[in-house]
């Protein structure tokens, strides 16, 4: 299964989903994610949190959505309420879309320990839902009961 994390600019919340969610995923299951309008880099501070949390930032980087037109993802969450309002791309077929709302810690303000710790709060909220996603019995749900799952855990 396909696991596509969206926001606007792919360079924040959607790159530490997809990390997360690879570093926590048995096998069968692979994450990715893209942006809107990809700023084209991933933010220094984010591939930070993930190496100070021991997670593999290998093979990351800030693309948009036409990166995934030939291998269609089976899931699109958004992360980022500006992406979550914007129609998913024709060429996603029938992904099941969800919406799983996070704060942008790139615009916490203050001094370095009030940044960082922006940043680990969003990665232990993103690890909190990816653990409560890979709970699921995901061979025993159907379409519609998939879907309402999905919302129920962007609402953690």
């Amino acid at each position: 299964m396909k696991v596509l994390f969206m926001c606007t600019a792919n360079s924040c919340r959607s790159i530490l989903s997809e990390a997360l969610f690879n570093h926590l995923a048995p096998e069968g299951f692979e994450a990715v994610s893209s942006g809107s309008f990809p700023k084209g880099q991933v933010l220094p501070r984010s591939l930070i949190t993930l190496r100070q949390a021991g997670i593999s930032i290998e093979g990351l980087s800030s693309k948009g959505n036409d990166a995934f037109e030939d291998s269609p993802p089976d899931i699109v969450i958004t992360v980022c309420d500006k992406a979550a309002g914007e129609t998913c791309p024709v060429y996603f077929g029938p992904a099941l879309k969800a919406h799983w709302s996070l704060e942008d810690p790139s615009d916490a303000v203050g001094d370095e320990a009030s940044i960082d710790a922006a940043f680990r709060a969003t990665l232990m909220h993103i690890e909190k839902r990816c653990k409560a996603f890979f709970a699921l019995p995901i061979d025993t749900l159907d379409r519609e009961r998939l879907k309402q799952e999905l919302d129920r855990i962007g609402a953690l």
